[in-house]
């Protein structure tokens, strides 16, 4: 296999781990927690949320994996870190930004302190807290779509 076969294998790997990277995200934002608000019962809501949203979160940490590596190699393909120096490259800033938010929530923050932090909240004030969430998830998907839209066309040269 050559360089240049191995890029686009980690062009192709990126971008389908964006897709189901980003993807369930929506579908977490956009369907899950909409539909776990009309549970009336906070401990049905508490335990479907932690038990989808558990399978979830090893495809996204699988998936923020894959995009890592494979957005590293593109960089070190085409030896283009200086592009971090270059405003004209804003969008790739904003992608980087986007896998680092996701990547510490994901490896970081959620094993250390935030996974305990939702059950408990979520036991005192289950509406409360699932409005928390949601709104959390809506910026993280606003962020993420927007980096898609702008990566795709800076990709392209568009910016």
């Amino acid at each position: 296999m050559t360089d240049v076969d191995l890029f686009f294998l980690a062009r192709s790997v990126h971008v389908l781990a964006v897709v189901i990277w980003i993807g369930g995200v929506a579908f977490i934002t956009t369907v899950l927690l909409p539909a776990l608000k009309k549970l009336a019962s906070s401990e049905q809501r508490i335990k479907l949320f932690e038990q989808l949203e558990h399978t979830f979160s090893w495809q996204a940490k699988l998936t923020t994996l894959a995009t890592g590596i494979s957005g590293y190699y593109m960089l070190d393909f085409f030896n283009a870190w200086h592009r971090y120096l270059d405003i004209n490259f804003w969008w790739l800033h904003l992608m980087t930004l986007v896998w680092f938010i996701f990547t510490l929530v994901l490896f970081v923050l959620e094993p250390l302190f935030l996974h305990r932090w939702f059950l408990q909240q979520a036991k005192i004030d289950s509406d409360k807290t699932f409005a928390t969430i949601q709104r959390m998830h809506n910026v993280l998907l606003t962020l993420s779509l927007i980096a898609v839209f702008c990566a795709v066309a800076g990709a392209h040269g568009y910016f």
